[in-house]
C-alpha cells in the first residue's frame, strides 16, 4: 500500500485528503498538490482509525498536547482524562511521552481513546526499561532495541514519531568545543549524545536512516525530525550546534521524500523574540518548505509557572512566519508533571497563539470565525457570541455570575455600553 505522499505524487486523491481538505475549507486537489511537494502532511497511520487532519503551509496552525506518565507519577486514568481535556479545548494531536508503568499498555490505551493524531518518542520507551542508567558504564541501548521499538509502535498505530536522527558525530562536535549555558535539554538528544560519546559510534538513527524510512513507509508513519540540540535557554539560541543539526535535518527531509515518507521538522524551544522570524524562515529554506513543529518557542527563561504565556507569545510569532504545528507549553513546564488543569491552560494558550497567527496569515476559516464573533458582539447577542469563543462555558459562567447576568450589556460598561450608545444614535 502506498503512503499519502506517494498517492499525492501520483495525483491520487485519497479519502484522507478529502476529509482533511473539507475540514480546512480547501479543495482536495490543492491539498494533494501541497502534500506531493512536501509542504503539507497527513499524519495518519494505516492502523489508526481517526479523522484525518493535515499540517502545513496554507492550513490552520495545529496544536499538539503532550501527556504521559513518569517514574514518579503513574496514573493511566489521569492521562486519559488529560487526553480528553486537551481534545475538548482544541488539541489536534496528542503525544504520549510516558516513561513510567507498562508503557505499551499505556500507549495502546491512548491510541484507543484518542480521536486525534498520536505521536511518540520511541527512544523514551527503550531507555525507560533500563533500571541502572546512571550506574551503567556500558552503552545505553543496542540499536536493535530501538529499531524494534520503532516498528512495534508503528504497528500499534502511532501516527508520527519524534526521531532524533540529526544528532550526529558531526553535529555534537560543537557541543564539546563551545560550552553552552544549559548543555543539551532534549531528553532524546542527550541520550543519543551519550550513546555516541560512550561507544564512539555514529547515531544509529542517522547511520541506518534507510531502515527508519522502510518502517515508516510500511505503516505511513510521519517522521518528526527531532531537534535534539535545540537551545534550552535564550543564551544558547542560534549557536553552531543548533544550526549544524538543522543542516542535517534538511538533508534528511530530502531523503524521506525520495523514499515516499512524510516528514516534518522540529524547531527551537527557547529563542529571543526578535530572532524567531529569522529562525522560521531559515528552517523553511533549509528544509525545503517542510512543515515546522515548534515547542513554544519560549521568549524568556524566567516565566516558570507562566511558561504557557511565554510559549504562546513565541508561538504566535513563529506561526505567523512559517511554523505550522505548535507543541503546547503548560504552566508546569520546568517544574513538574502537568495536571489536568495545566493541560487545559496549555492548550488554550497555544490555541490563542495559533488562531492569532492564522488571522495574520489570512486563513479564511480563522478570519470568518472572528468576523462572526464580532457581528454577534455588535448585536449584543450573547448566546451567539459564546458559540464562537474558545471556551464558551467560561464566558457564559462569568456573564451569569456578574451583576448584569440578565442584561444585554456587560457589568463593566453597564448602560454606558458604547455599542448601545452608538446604535441609538445611528440611523
Amino acid at each position: 500500500m502506498s503512503t499519502q505522499l506517494q498517492h499525492a505524487i501520483n495525483g491520487t486523491i485519497t479519502p484522507e485528503m478529502e476529509q482533511a481538505a473539507l475540514h480546512e475549507g480547501v479543495t482536495p486537489n490543492w491539498l494533494c498538490t501541497q502534500i506531493a511537494a512536501g509542504r503539507c502532511v497527513i499524519p495518519k497511520n494505516k492502523n489508526h482509525s481517526i479523522k484525518a487532519r493535515a499540517i502545513g503551509e496554507g492550513l490552520t496552525t495545529k496544536i499538539n498536547a503532550n501527556i504521559g506518565t513518569s517514574a514518579k507519577h503513574c496514573n493511566l486514568s489521569e492521562e486519559i482524562e488529560k487526553l480528553h481535556v486537551a481534545v475538548k479545548h482544541g488539541a489536534d494531536s496528542i503525544m504520549d511521552l510516558s516513561t513510567g508503568g507498562n508503557l505499551h499498555r499505556i500507549l495502546a490505551n491512548v491510541l484507543k481513546a484518542s480521536p486525534v493524531m498520536v505521536g511518540t518518542v520511541p527512544i523514551y520507551t527503550v531507555i525507560a526499561r533500563k533500571t541502572d542508567i546512571e550506574e551503567n558504564s556500558e552503552q545505553l541501548f543496542e540499536p536493535e532495541e530501538l529499531f524494534l521499538e520503532i516498528e512495534t509502535q508503528a504497528k500499534m498505530g502511532v501516527d508520527f514519531m519524534t526521531l532524533h536522527c540529526a544528532v550526529t558525530k558531526n553535529s555534537i562536535r560543537f557541543i564539546d568545543s563551545f560550552k553552552r549555558t544549559t548543555g543539551i535539554v532534549s531528553r532524546g538528544g542527550s541520550i543519543i549524545y551519550r550513546y555516541i560519546k560512550q561507544t564512539g559510534k555514529e547515531n544509529p538513527l542517522y547511520e541506518q536512516y534507510n531502515r527508519v524510512l522502510e518502517i515508516c513507509k510500511k505503516y505511513d508513519v510521519t517522521i518528526s525530525l527531532g531537534d535534539g540540540l535545540r537551545p534550552g535557554c535564550n543564551a544558547d539560541a542560534n549557536d553552531l550546534s543548533q544550526i549544524e543539526e538543522l543542516l542535517i535535518q534538511g538533508e534528511l527531509v530530502q531523503r524521506a521524500r525520495a523514499a515516499g515518507v512524510q516528514v516534518i521538522v522540529e524547531g527551537p524551544g527557547h529563542m529571543f523574540l526578535n530572532q524567531i522570524e529569522m529562525n522560521m524562515k531559515l528552517m523553511k529554506r533549509i528544509c525545503d518548505g517542510a512543515p515546522l513543529y515548534v515547542l513554544g518557542p519560549l521568549t524568556t527563561d524566567i516565566a516558570a509557572g507562566y511558561d504557557h504565556i511565554a510559549g504562546a507569545i513565541g508561538g504566535a510569532i513563529a506561526a505567523t512566519h512559517g511554523a505550522n504545528f505548535l507543541c503546547y507549553v503548560t504552566p508546569a513546564e520546568h517544574l513538574c508533571l502537568p495536571t489536568t488543569d495545566d493541560v487545559k491552560q496549555g492548550v488554550i494558550a497555544s490555541k490563542i497563539a495559533a488562531h492569532s497567527a492564522d488571522i495574520a496569515n489570512n486563513i479564511p476559516v480563522a478570519k470568518l470565525r472572528d468576523l462572526k464573533l464580532s457581528r454577534a458582539r455588535f448585536k449584543l447577542d450573547w448566546e451567539e457570541m459564546f458559540d464562537y469563543l474558545l471556551e464558551p462555558e467560561l464566558a457564559r459562567t462569568r456573564k451569569m455570575e456578574s451583576e448584569s447576568k440578565t442584561d444585554d450589556y456587560c457589568s463593566m460598561c453597564g448602560e454606558l455600553c458604547a455599542m448601545k450608545t452608538f446604535k441609538k444614535n445611528t440611523i
